[in-house]
């Protein structure tokens, strides 16, 4: 099979890539060796958050918020998207202390998005908050989606444009012969011009047969969700320094999250909870939140994530090969930057370059470098 551009890894950014360049009538062979949406696309928490990201990618997320509105639309597929706004929690003056150096730093780029709430404004906001809370910031602009209805929207549109995927194949094999790629599975060999490495918490082993290398690690975020309770909190919710992250759904039901990792087995395709931890995240949230202690847990479960030393992603040119490109390690919060960065590829690819500054997402950005 020969396509203009061959793509490993079925996650957000792999599907969101295809669509953008089937838009263009750019033609592109996704191969994921499991099922698009299996790993960390399928099974996050779905924040669609600008609140809280790193300088080098406030400018990405910004760009990205202003496609979430419309994606339904434009995807012609219920992406579960509601904007809610997004607020952190200074438990105390320390966490306000927090919110403030930051703000500064914030307007002196121009960004004014975070906006620094009372401990009066936090309780109208959320009036089941608890006592000891001072305040924190939000972002109103925030909200969530649901990752398995999201990643799949992009997938059905990209095919739709003529992108074709192809499930249960593994790249066991990658080489350059002329001006083609060539890509090896089990039964199958696939060519292509171009190479975008999606490849999520296995992306390591795909850069080193495209030539590059990075320490990339990789986890099992855990989430869990209750069963429905009365509405108490309309925002999404978080925590300037503890770890706290829920979210209440329209039907009552509460998803817990907070960072808590469990055991993540690569090599095997799988992960495993770590209750403890669990049980750790779930007294957080009473913490904040006393009416959670009446809540039941429903259901519990983690998804196989790539981190990168830096918690910034990988995005841009490979290093050590032409017309390759990485997109990979977005360290638990990349969902929210699937639209954008579907473009910033495809601009990539099309165009040669992107108008973003990518600088801070090279592939190589930990080597050291000889004087």
């Amino acid at each position: 099979m020969r396509s203009d551009v061959l793509i490993i890894g079925g996650g957000i950014q792999g599907c969101a890539t295809a669509y953008q360049l089937a838009l263009r009538g750019v033609s592109v062979t996704v191969l994921e060796k499991d099922w698009v949406s299996r790993h960390a696309s399928g099974v996050n928490a779905g924040g669609v958050r600008l609140l809280g990201r790193h300088l080098s990618e406030v400018e990405l997320s910004k760009a990205s918020m202003a496609l979430w509105p419309d994606l339904d639309d434009e995807l012609d597929a219920d992406t579960g998207f509601s904007c809610r706004s997004l607020i952190n929690i200074a438990a105390d003056e320390t966490d306000m202390e927090i919110l403030h150096g930051r703000q500064q730093q914030m307007h002196q780029r121009g960004l004014h998005h975070e906006v620094i709430i009372d401990q009066k404004e936090l309780r109208e906001r959320l009036p089941h908050v608890a006592d000891f809370c001072v305040g924190g910031v939000v972002s109103e602009t925030d909200g969530y989606a649901i990752p398995y209805k999201t990643t799949l929207a992009f997938r059905n549109a990209a095919a739709r444009q003529g992108a074709r995927f192809v499930e249960g194949v593994t790249a066991t094999g990658i080489r350059k012969v002329g001006d083609s790629w060539l890509v090896s599975s089990e039964d199958a060999e696939f060519e292509g011009e171009y190479l975008i490495n999606c490849a999520g918490a296995w992306a390591d082993k795909i850069a080193v047969m495209i030539g590059d290398n990075v320490p990339l690690s990789y986890s099992a975020p855990m989430l869990m969700i209750t069963t429905r309770m009365p509405h108490f909190a309309t925002p999404v919710v978080g925590a300037v320094s503890r770890p706290l992250s829920f979210k209440q759904f329209e039907n009552g039901t509460v998803l817990i999250g907070g960072g808590a990792k469990g055991f993540a087995d690569r090599d095997a395709n799988r992960t495993r909870l770590d209750y403890a931890k669990l049980a750790g995240g779930a007294k957080n949230a009473i913490d904040f939140f006393p009416i959670m202690k009446s809540a039941s847990i429903n259901r519990m479960w983690a998804g196989l994530e790539a981190y990168m030393p830096d918690n910034l992603p990988v995005i841009g040119k490979a290093v050590n090969a032409d017309k390759a490109f990485h997109v990979f390690g977005f360290s638990a919060h990349g969902f929210q930057m699937g639209p954008i960065v579907g473009q910033v590829m495809a601009d990539l690819v099309t165009e040669g370059s992107s108008s973003f500054d990518l600088q801070a997402f090279r592939i190589d950005r930990f080597e050291r470098k000889v004087l």
